[in-house]
């Protein structure tokens, strides 16, 4: 494989460190956080609307993966799947683009079932692609450094996402609407294309796909029964996943709230997330490294703490000064809820399972990642935002109970089980 020739590693290393921090380029340009939120909040007031925005993201990244896992399980190559599948994904950029350009003559109705359908596209498309690409970087990544490896990829994306962040701030202060998300969106255009050249150097080499109980697709639902029923373990760290979107709902209204109850100027918008993606960027390599050396559910946990202090600071948020700390907890929280599960995920189970426990450790959640903001929503809606920070504090501190008590770390079974096949 891959992982064990010394120049193919590095070499896989670095231009996917390359692509990850290019497509996190056009995330700061079209932010699911920000700059998105904006562009929609010009045509609408509905907080559920606003909310659905990262949750399509998200949702469509997961909900797909446990679909494809079958057919990604009898690859013996996976990045011919992952290429044509993540190109699809990265077209819905220039589609933005084109609809702010001609959104006064769409108006509101055919502008917003636009732009939501360009997000319905790019979620799925992530999710479509994402259990082939996991299972590439497990296959030209090895064990030791998966954590290192998103941590680092991961702080590449943010680094240069908090760059463009701070770059679209400064366009949206400068041009005028719809000029300023027009331009935002190209650049995002320009972002992921660059980054798909650097995706499509990854160099893989051809394995062998056992005979197994994964091959046929009635032995594979059966297989994924067995792996519920049997893996109390990974039972409650899919409990923990699914309270963990209600413990962040929150974050996504934190720029809305910021603008429409506190005045805070676009222009500072940008730079709030260039501050949570600087943060990002920091602690990505950090907890990773740490989860490397230590287990990833002690980063899980440091993170459900952070998002905890984050939703509280909210809750009693009284001028701008206190956006900051919110938007560098919220940082801290993100990368636990997102580049750590990464890692953790693919130390449950064997090698051979692996598409199967990717696939239910992304789908399973899918419903709870569509839920929260809708139900954040609708707090705002009928209640108000301190409502929304509430309960995402309390469920916040649910999950942190959840994963003391009720999730242990997969590496010491995983270790034990080297050392079983080693004595004998």
């Amino acid at each position: 494989m891959n992982s064990k020739n010394p120049k193919n590693l590095r070499f896989n290393f670095t231009v996917n460190v390359i692509d990850g921090g290019f497509f996190g380029g056009a995330l700061g340009f079209a932010s699911f956080m920000t700059i998105i939120p904006l562009f929609v909040s010009n045509l609408t007031d509905s907080a559920i609307l606003i909310g659905l925005i990262p949750a399509i993201h998200a949702v469509g990244w997961q909900l797909p993966q446990l679909f494809t896992a079958p057919r990604v399980s009898r690859l013996s190559l996976y990045k011919p799947m992952a290429l044509v599948l993540t190109l699809v994904e990265r077209l819905p950029f220039i589609g933005l683009a084109i609809v702010a350009w001609f959104s006064p003559q769409l108006g509101v109705k055919w502008t917003l079932i636009l732009t939501f359908f360009l997000l319905i596209w790019f979620g799925f498309g992530g999710g479509f692609t994402a259990t082939a690409w996991q299972s590439l970087i497990a296959k030209v990544i090895p064990a030791r450094l998966h954590g290192t490896f998103f941590g680092v990829q991961s702080a590449a994306a943010n680094l240069i996402a908090g760059i463009c962040a701070v770059l679209a701030g400064i366009v949206l202060v400068t041009y005028d609407y719809p000029l300023d998300f027009t331009l935002c969106f190209i650049l995002a255009s320009i972002s992921v294309a660059i980054s798909f050249v650097f995706f499509a150097m990854t160099k893989e080499e051809r394995h062998t796909t056992p005979r197994s109980s994964l091959d046929d697709g009635q032995n594979f639902w059966q297989n994924l029964r067995n792996i519920l029923r049997k893996e109390r373990n990974f039972r409650w760290y899919l409990v923990s996943r699914m309270l963990t979107q209600f413990a962040t709902m929150g974050f996504v209204f934190y720029t809305v709230y910021a603008v429409r109850v506190f005045g805070i100027s676009e222009g500072l918008i940008g730079i709030l997330t260039g501050l949570l993606m600087f943060t990002e960027v920091a602690m990505n390599p950090i907890m990773g490294w740490l989860g490397d050396r230590r287990g990833y559910l002690i980063t899980l946990q440091i993170g459900m703490v952070a998002t905890i202090a984050s939703s509280f600071l909210a809750l009693g948020a009284q001028g701008v000064a206190w956006f900051f700390p919110m938007f560098i907890l919220a940082g801290v929280a993100s990368v636990a809820a997102w580049t750590i599960p990464l890692s953790m995920t693919l130390e449950f189970g064997s090698e051979s399972e692996r598409p199967s426990y990717i696939g239910l450790a992304n789908t399973l959640i899918a419903p709870s990642t569509f839920l929260a903001p809708i139900l954040a929503g609708l707090l705002i809606d009928k209640v108000n935002y301190q409502w929304t920070f509430l309960a995402s504090a309390i469920v916040g501190i649910a999950t942190l109970l959840v994963l003391i008590i009720g999730v242990s770390d997969p590496r010491k079974k995983l270790d034990s089980q080297v050392v079983t096949s080693t004595s004998e």
